[in-house]
């Protein structure tokens, strides 16, 4: 066999033949790794972005070799990457979910900041436990088109406003952005990327593009210099400059550049996914009072919440330290009164972000078991609505269960299952749903 490291590079090559390939051959060389009392229910990938260009199958292969107890996909505005993490979770034994994350209006809080800092209404968004792509022309496969091209509109915008101020640099969405993503869908991080690109390009010595840098950023010459030694500190540093708010290509977004909640909710319901909550850290003013904005979302369809932990309680400043961790204990408290699952994760979208949160830290150890049992509800609706047709949002599971406690307990009971592997999974597949249903609950028995 190829020697790991060769064969873990090819687990993200943008060749998805190469990427299958790889995975098989560390499948098949690895040693057993039991599965731990840790989760990590939210990593973007290279689909979207992620901070070290991982792939599904890359995120799998680390899980698993951190012998996670489950483990989430979730990138922006796009499935693409569905299949592949649910086939590497089958061939690794590894529980597996996959979710979709987007911004949204929340026209009730239209005039305070909730998880978009600066941005009055707009709020992150999830869908979770995607079972399967939508079928090629159904109106769930036209809203998840919808999504791509919206977010591909507000950045090509972004894209013109930004070529106008800095024309030393202009770059082209479809030459200049897109190589750098496997699939198409591009964020403004690649375009930081993609300016960063045509600055050494535009100005092929270093010490030019260094001086035109220097005067982007207005630093001094000798700080942009070592900046530019340090590719994540500088891709912050033009991202701050170019996109951010303040910078030279932000535009407030108007209530008609995203869905509304509504609109989002309703479409991932008709996926039969879960609509998720996202919560940011309880301190704007769309957050302060977190129930009163859960039962907001609730009402409106949303039946679990999403926290990130690490930007929660790993604060270096005590007094916000202090007021954020307090914040995370109301907002878990909260939720677990409600009945909402909950679902946690890193995110790895930037540079410095620990893979997995410490659960066995001081602050988190406090919430092992509510993110577990949430990790556990997800993926045992992940596997249920994939080989069942059976959704915890569904007409059945509405039918089935009198109480939220009920169905949580019977989602959390299929997810507590040992992890499916390719030949398991093979089998419910040719059961058909019904008989897998009746599988399933044999085996909470």
């Amino acid at each position: 066999m190829e020697d790991i490291p060769t064969l873990e590079e090819r687990l993200s090559d943008f060749d998805p033949a190469v990427r299958q390939d790889a995975l098989g051959r560390l499948a098949a060389g690895a040693a057993p790794v039991g599965t731990g009392t840790n989760v990590n229910m939210h990593f973007h990938s290279f689909f979207s972005y992620n901070a070290l260009d991982y792939s599904p199958s890359r995120i799998a292969w680390e899980a698993r070799k951190t012998g996670l107890y489950a483990a989430g996909l979730c990138d922006f505005d796009v499935l693409d990457g569905l299949e592949e993490f649910l086939a590497a979770g089958a061939t690794l034994g590894l529980r597996t979910t996959v979710n979709l994350e987007t911004r949204a209006f929340l026209r009730e809080y239209a005039d305070h900041d909730i998880s978009s800092p600066g941005e009055p209404g707009v709020t992150y968004i999830m869908g979770a436990g995607f079972g399967r792509l939508p079928r090629d022309g159904s109106p769930q496969a036209e809203g998840l088109a919808g999504y791509r091209r919206r977010a591909r509109d507000r950045n090509v915008a972004l894209m013109d406003r930004i070529n106008t101020k800095v024309p030393e640099i202009a770059i082209d969405y479809q030459r200049d952005v897109l190589p750098l993503t496997p699939a198409g869908a591009a964020t403004e991080r690649h375009m930081v990327r993609a300016y960063i690109n045509k600055a050494k390009q535009a100005f092929p010595d270093a010490a030019g593009t260094a001086e035109f840098l220097a005067g982007l950023l207005d630093r001094p010459l000798a700080e942009t210099t070592a900046l530019i030694a340090d590719m994540p500190s500088l891709e912050d540093a033009i991202r701050a400059r170019l996109v951010k708010r303040g910078g030279v290509g932000y535009e407030q977004p108007s209530e008609d550049a995203f869905p509304t909640v509504d609109e989002f909710v309703e479409w991932v319901a008709s996926c039969e996914a879960m609509p998720m909550i996202t919560w940011l850290d309880g301190t704007s003013t769309g957050e302060k009072d977190g129930a009163e904005l859960l039962q907001c979302m609730r009402d409106k369809g949303a039946v679990a919440l999403n926290i990130i932990p690490d930007r929660n309680w790993n604060i270096s400043d005590p007094a916000a330290r202090d007021t954020k961790r307090a914040n995370l204990a109301a907002v878990i408290e909260s939720a677990e009164k409600m009945g909402l699952p909950i679902n946690i994760g890193t995110e790895m979208n930037k540079r410095g972000l620990p893979f997995v949160d410490d659960l066995d830290g001081e602050v988190l150890s406090l919430y092992r078991e509510p993110f577990l049992r949430g990790a556990r509800v997800m993926v045992g609706h992940s596997v249920l609505l994939r080989y069942a047709n059976f959704s915890y949002v569904g007409a059945a599971a509405a039918e089935e269960f009198s109480s939220v406690t009920e169905k949580n307990a019977f989602f959390e009971a299929v997810g507590a299952l040992p992890p499916l592997t390719a030949d398991a999974a093979g089998k419910l597949e040719d059961m058909g749903p019904e008989k897998a249903l009746a599988s399933l609950r044999d085996a909470c028995v």
